[in-house]
């Protein structure tokens, strides 16, 4: 798959000051690591109130940046042969327990190791309603989220399966570790979402341009400093569940980005977040099918450990 594109000008009015402009830079959704900002830095490729700058320019507020992201002649996205796990497949629809770690779909710093690049080496057709870059890929999971994902392998599978996610007909539920003990056995978390003002690799809860998100929880075991609990998504913004517990006080287990990094005395590499469970209608036949996914190695053996296994 080839695909063209322009340079890309992002110009932004900074809200923070006393932050190396690396950093600063660094925290934009189209730039993917700090690495990536200092190149563009030392390539001409950022101004500052009309300016060059260098990396460890201290940002003052109100600074005027503009970032030029340099055309990409030519970008194609591989098959690569990397291991995935196809829980089901037929004709319309696979089914893929995502491993956490993986980026969903090509994007800035993430070429050739995503779900994508494994569908195309191991999945014969998908559908290209998404684009060149998401082939069949009707939602996505965050890179240390793990668990079921369903791709469409034609574009009329993939349409049905976007609208009844549209329409709340697919029922998707997580497992999860959050800090803290929640007293309720259940609980519905409703409060709106959307993109941070001062961060935007960062989902923040708000009321003005918000965006409606409900999420359902019900408590499965308590332990001394964490719960685990069950969580059904009736919206599905981007970060919701993290967002959501993260605003009532619980946050997710080693979740660095919404306060559940510092999680003691367990052995967490990555965010205790687990897709566990889906419930659909097949696009083609109609019949009602649930696939279901095991907490993974590294999540069980912390679950585990909580309980004295």
């Amino acid at each position: 798959m080839e695909t063209k594109k322009s340079n890309k000008v992002i110009s932004l009015i900074s809200e923070k000051e006393n932050i190396r402009l690396d950093k600063l830079l660094s925290e934009l959704d189209e730039i993917p690591s700090r690495s990536y900002a200092e190149k563009l830095i030392n390539s001409g490729n950022v101004k500052v109130n009309g300016e060059l700058k260098p990396k460890h320019y201290l940002i003052k507020k109100r600074d005027e940046i503009v970032v030029t992201i340099p055309e990409v002649q030519e970008s194609i996205v591989r098959p690569v042969d990397i291991k995935i796990t196809i829980i089901y497949e037929d004709n319309s629809i696979v089914v893929v327990s995502k491993p956490p770690g993986m980026v969903t779909h090509p994007s800035y710093g993430h070429y050739n190791d995503t779900l994508v690049n494994a569908l195309l080496f191991h999945i014969k057709d998908l559908s290209d309603i998404s684009g060149e870059k998401r082939p069949g890929i009707v939602h996505r999971l965050d890179k240390d989220t793990s668990g079921l994902i369903v791709i469409a392998k034609n574009n009329k599978a993939h349409q049905k399966l976007s609208n009844d996610l549209k329409n709340r007909k697919i029922k998707k539920n997580y497992l999860a570790l959050v800090k803290g003990r929640i007293k309720e056995n259940k609980g519905t978390i409703k409060v709106p979402i959307k993109r941070s003002q001062k961060d935007r690799k960062r989902m923040a809860v708000g009321l003005k341009s918000s965006k409606e998100a409900v999420t359902l929880f019900e408590v499965l075991d308590r332990f001394e400093q964490f719960t685990f609990v069950r969580i059904t998504l009736v919206t599905g913004r981007t970060h919701q569940i993290r967002v959501h517990f993260a605003y009532i006080k619980h946050p997710i287990a080693g979740d660095a980005v919404y306060g559940g990094k510092s999680a003691k005395n367990i052995k967490l590499k990555r965010q205790f977040l687990h897709a566990s469970r889906i419930e659909l209608e097949h696009p083609e036949t109609g019949k009602a099918m649930v696939f279901k996914d095991n907490l993974p190695h590294d999540l069980n053996e912390v679950l585990m450990s909580l309980k004295g296994v």
